[in-house]
């Protein structure tokens, strides 16, 4: 029920459905716009405080907020408040989660999100593929090595950086994946689910991004073993397939995870990048560097053993957030930002394998742990959750399967 003892001039009954779509608005934007997905998340905030529904939150909702007061509390610790302020401000982007959980209504308004995600996604990755054709074309003109002209400069899609985009496009294949594995779509959806599921998939592989391809390729096996297990031993043979039909370049990248080309392939770049974050946390356990200082205090705690000029490459995080949460805030802050992340997952998989058959939540739980563990393997090579798109995108589907999970659609839900 909406209150309305703050001086509004909209009719009381229509701020529910502007925190609706406000929400939904904001979750779907983060795939094509960061701007206007915050700008829609504020307008969601607004009609939140104006109708002050019940917020009846899951329990595993308590280690997010824990994560938030101990980033505080490093922020003072740490005592530069004016540099660590950024990070603060991007709290900001954790409001998206518990406005999407108590707005939609159900399993249909996650079905809802996922197909403007898909929209959004296809035309992304089109436009990622457009972008790889245009590299080729350049690099052969200009009688370049494709594969060192394009591994500094990849495809982005709609996004600034490659990184972001290849994990949108795990988002977004994962839930074409499960919607097909598991939504009983009608035959339009179908089609578009299939369509994104190929358009995704080809941009996934172009992006020669090896951290979400190994992260993406942990999440598909999990759903094959959850649908039919015997489909897993068929996964091994369709990578080997494309491994074999792309182009060299393709193989190059997948063989430098063991054997990089020099600089080039960023090994290095994170041995130095891990190797320090570990001093950072052997010095501060509890409460780390503070928010903004791994990047600001990096070369003071560069281990004496590595050469300079060190390897060529981004130093302003560790490339992995167990080790920049840890670096930044303290060990308690990972354990934190883990149980959020880990404890729907294990509650997901057993309410799932309890549901019957043809339940519309099966889907939507499958999704939700998929992304989990995508988003934790990626975390392994990439500080992947500070990027804000990436981040809204894990809120938004972690409570749209809590709310998909807890409540019956209500009449008039955005049913696909």
């Amino acid at each position: 029920m909406c209150h309305t003892n703050i001086a509004v001039t909209l009719p009381a009954g229509l701020w529910p459905r502007i925190l609706f779509c406000a929400s939904f608005g904001s979750a779907a934007a983060a795939l094509f716009s960061i701007a206007i997905s915050q700008i829609l998340l504020g307008v969601a905030i607004v009609a939140f405080l104006v109708c002050r529904p019940r917020l009846a939150l899951p329990v595993w909702f308590i280690p997010l907020g824990l994560f938030i007061l101990w980033t505080l509390i490093s922020y003072f610790a740490a005592g530069d408040l004016r540099t660590g302020l950024p990070q603060i401000r991007k709290l900001y982007v954790l409001a998206l989660l518990p406005l999407v959980y108590v707005s939609f209504r159900g399993a249909s308004d996650f079905k809802a999100l996922a197909a403007v995600w898909m929209i959004a996604g296809s035309a992304a990755a089109l436009r990622s593929c457009w972008q790889f054709a245009d590299k080729w074309l350049r690099a052969a003109r200009a009688g370049q090595d494709f594969y060192q002209s394009y591994v500094a400069d990849r495809i982005t899609g709609f996004m600034s950086h490659w990184m972001t985009f290849s994990s949108q496009m795990m988002f977004v294949f994962l839930a074409a994946l499960c919607l097909l594995l598991w939504g009983r779509l009608e035959r339009r959806l179908r089609w578009l689910a299939l369509f994104t599921l190929s358009v995704t998939g080809a941009a996934l592989v172009l992006g020669f991004t090896r951290g979400v391809w190994i992260a993406a390729a942990a999440a598909c096996l999990f759903l094959l073993a959850r649908w039919k297990p015997w489909a897993m031993l068929a996964f091994p043979v369709l990578l080997l397939g494309v491994t074999l039909a792309g182009p060299e370049s393709l193989r190059s990248r997948i063989a430098s995870i063991a054997r990089p080309q020099g600089e080039l392939d960023s090994n290095q770049h994170r041995i130095v990048s891990w190797t320090t974050g570990m001093k950072m946390i052997q010095a501060h356990p509890l409460l780390g560097i503070g928010p903004e200082q791994v990047g600001r205090q990096f070369d003071s705690y560069v281990p004496p053993t590595f050469r300079r000029p060190l390897p060529e490459g981004f130093y302003g995080h560790l490339h992995n957030i167990y080790l920049q949460y840890s670096a930044e805030r303290g060990i308690p802050a990972t354990l934190f930002i883990l149980a959020f992340l880990l404890w729907p997952a294990v509650l997901w998989l057993r309410a799932a394998s309890k549901l019957p058959a043809g339940d519309p939540a099966i889907w939507a739980l499958n999704f939700g742990v998929a992304a989990i563990i995508g988003v934790l393997v990626t975390g392994i090579f990439e500080h992947n959750l500070g990027d804000s798109e990436v981040l809204s995108l894990t809120l938004a589907t972690l409570a749209a399967a809590a709310a998909a999970q807890v409540k019956n659609d209500a009449p008039g839900s955005t049913a696909v």
